[in-house]
């Protein structure tokens, strides 16, 4: 019994460390992208709470989005088109989760042209990560 609730314990602060890592990768990045376009925040904590929902809503909407882009370029032959229609759905859909955190929160206030911009260059750093872990598993 100890050996099974050691186990449980063990895999759930192993995701935890996980999931803590990633929305860190993300804090510090968006604190970055925040200070290079002089966007400004209230306090630390605003920074966090908009990471951490950022964070949830897009992985929500990209359930949605991810499959949409596929069966969109399904049938395109292109590299180059389809390249561009999963950038551009991805884009929309972090452009999408972004302005639904920011209607929410009152420390953090985006412009459409920031939103734009900040939603492309993540879309472009998600995207290049994604193929350095398809190219790593072919």
């Amino acid at each position: 019994m100890k050996q099974k609730i050691g186990t449980v314990v063990g895999v759930t602060l192993f995701i935890a460390v996980i999931l803590g890592f990633i929305i860190g990768i993300y804090l510090f990045g968006i604190a970055g992208i925040f200070k290079l376009l002089g966007i400004q925040y209230t306090s630390a904590w605003s920074l966090i709470i908009f990471v951490i929902s950022f964070f949830i809503l897009a992985f929500i909407v990209e359930l949605f989005s991810k499959p949409i882009s596929e069966l969109i370029t399904e049938k395109i032959t292109g590299e180059f088109e389809t390249l561009l229609i999963k950038f551009t759905i991805q884009s929309l859909s972090n452009w999408l989760s972004l302005s639904i955190v920011d209607v929410f929160m009152g420390g953090i206030t985006l412009t459409l042209k920031t939103g734009l911009i900040v939603a492309i260059l993540l879309t472009s750093l998600e995207m290049v990560f994604e193929d350095k872990e398809n190219e790593s598993k072919s």
